[in-house]
């Protein structure tokens, strides 16, 4: 119960406890952050990191000068990709087998809730989901134990990756300083995330108000 409270005010409070990580490690914040995004990406089991969040936070920060915001972009994109890249090797690889197992951090809803996004966007379920938490992680995991072509994966995982990191860090960057935004920092963050997730709850949304027209 303490580890949860740690992460959930670590995660709420990316703008303190990411100011500290730079002050401390300087340069080596790169590496902090590159580590954490390919995690996020990469691991199916790590769907719980932040992701839109911590990329705000940090693009914030580079607009006072803290980080070059081109480097950051650069080593957050290439996470992100290379991320999403190993994921599809485990799926691929070892997919199966860790469903069998009922692996308890691979739930099964989240499987589900990726193979509904499939089976509405088909391959463009890669560039979506880098705005959907929980999804994201999951969506290169299926796509490669549903043995979608590499190369089709690649460049749609090249593509979601640019969006996805191009669009949230330049919202930190020119917005996350703004006097209103320093000051309501935790509002803000969880408003990110629910924009994050809204491509994945409008269908939802949608689909339930159709199936009621339909009765």
């Amino acid at each position: 119960m303490d580890l949860l409270k740690s992460f959930i005010d670590i995660f709420l409070h990316l703008d303190i406890y990411l100011g500290g990580v730079i002050n401390e490690y300087g340069a080596l914040t790169y590496a902090i952050l590159f580590l954490i995004i390919f995690c996020e990406t990469g691991l199916v089991f790590t769907p719980f990191l932040p992701g839109d969040s911590l990329i705000f936070a940090a693009a914030a920060f580079a607009a006072l000068g803290a980080l070059n915001i081109a480097l950051l972009i650069f080593v957050i994109l290439v996470a992100a990709i290379l991320g999403d890249a190993l994921n599809y090797l485990i799926g691929n690889k070892l997919g199966h087998k860790l469903i069998e197992r009922e692996n308890r951090f691979i739930k099964k809803e989240y499987i589900d809730k990726t193979h509904g996004f499939y089976e509405k966007y088909g391959g463009k379920t890669i560039v979506i989901a880098r705005f959907v938490p929980i999804v994201r992680t999951f969506a290169p995991f299926v796509a490669g134990i549903s043995d979608m072509s590499y190369n089709k994966f690649l460049s749609y995982n090249a593509v979601g990756a640019a969006l996805w990191v191009g669009i949230v860090s330049m919202a930190g960057y020119f917005f996350g300083n703004i006097k209103f935004v320093q000051e309501n920092f935790t509002t803000v963050v969880l408003g990110v995330i629910f924009i994050s997730i809204l491509p994945g709850v409008i269908p939802v949304i949608k689909n339930k108000f159709s199936k009621k027209t339909a009765v």
